[in-house]
């Protein structure tokens, strides 16, 4: 399968992802097998986790398809202007009844300040990951994902992500896919780059699965 062009790691983080290869033959071996490890990037801010909360528990095809049309909407994207929306109009692009409340309480966390771009930012990673989890509707995994993409924070491992664990699975032929815990201990051994290990590691489930993320599928 295609993958939308992405653009290539910048220098920092292919240097640590030359010493995590060096560290682990299973993460070196993806690239030569599944092609140059694309640098995917989401907004920082609202439009990120807003983001993030369109595609819970769907898949990435129906989350993509759900951002397209939230984007096509005028001031969607903002905090002001979600607020501004009626909920018939954000279910017309797709959003169920939970996910209009969650989208709502981020767009209230943004407007009264108790979230911002530039704060987060400007946080250590638990107390960012604490800070988005505190929102309704988002969690430890939404504020994981949050910092990794859209902050570009490179010890950051979403450990409750099934695709991560099924991939490691694959990667080194365990008989299980491993559980949370489990998995958030083997990543241990990539620190202080576990992010850039649960880049490698997605990336070798697309490849293996032949499945884009909610960030390769062309616009509508």
């Amino acid at each position: 399968m295609a993958l939308t062009p992405f653009p290539a790691p910048p220098p920092a983080a292919r240097a640590a992802l030359a010493a995590l290869a060096a560290r682990d033959p299973g993460l070196a071996a993806i690239e030569p097998r599944c092609g140059p490890l694309p640098w995917r990037r989401r907004a920082e801010g609202f439009p990120g986790l807003l983001q993030a909360i369109c595609g819970q528990q769907i898949s990435n095809q129906a989350a993509a398809a759900i951002w397209r049309r939230l984007t096509a909407i005028p001031g969607a994207t903002t905090p002001e202007g979600l607020r501004l929306l009626p909920d018939a109009v954000l279910r017309g692009a797709g959003l169920s009844r939970p996910k209009i409340l969650h989208a709502r309480a981020l767009a209230e966390a943004f407007a009264s300040g108790r979230l911002s771009a530039a704060g987060l930012a400007a946080m250590a990673d638990e107390a960012a990951i604490a800070a988005i989890a505190a929102v309704r509707g988002l969690g430890r995994w939404s504020g994981e994902v949050y910092l990794l993409f859209a902050l570009e924070r490179e010890d950051v491992f979403p450990a409750g992500d099934l695709a991560l664990a099924a991939s490691l699975a694959d990667l080194r032929g365990l008989a299980a896919r491993p559980g949370e815990a489990a998995l958030r201990a083997l990543a241990e051994d990539w620190r202080p780059w576990r992010g850039l290990a649960a880049r490698l590691l997605w990336h070798h489930w697309r490849f293996v699965t032949g499945r884009p993320s909610m960030d390769d599928l062309p616009p509508a």
